[in-house]
Parts: C-alpha cells; structure tokens; sequence
C-alpha cells in the first residue's frame, strides 16, 4: 500500500498522541499548515509538513532554532 500524502486530523492527533481538539488548535493558530477539502471544509495535513512541524518542536525544545526553509520549499508552501 503506498504512504498517503495526506493525514485528516484524526490522523494527526493519533500521531502526535493529543486530542482532536488539539490537533485542530494547531491548525487554527497555523502552528501546523494544513488545508481545507470538499465542501464541508475537511481540514488534511500533508506528511511533510507534520514531519517538519514535529522537527520544529524538537529544535525549540533543544533551544535551538531549525533547519533554513531552502527556496524549493518556500516556493511550495506559498503556492
């Protein structure tokens, strides 16, 4: 079965091991990129960028800061 490029955020909150609520408070305060699908709105997470979320976390809680955002992925999260 291939890897899916998107999680809903059930998924995510499963991964993370947090509530739903959570999950979609991350997506509220764009902590966590995600996009909206359909008509009824269904917010999806794609891998990437819960892996680099999660990446993130671990940079602030070593007190460090995370890896430069190269030009390719500038280009793909603002188009």
């Amino acid at each position: 079965m291939a890897t899916q490029r998107f999680l809903t955020l059930d998924d995510v909150a499963e991964i993370l091991n947090v509530s739903w609520s959570q999950a979609y408070a991350l997506v509220r305060r764009k902590d966590l990129i995600a996009i909206q699908i359909g008509g009824r709105g269904q917010w999806r997470v794609e891998n990437e960028e819960l892996e680099r979320f999660i990446a993130q976390k671990y940079a602030e809680a070593r007190g460090s800061t995370p890896p430069p955002v190269s030009a390719d992925d500038e280009d793909a999260r603002t188009s």
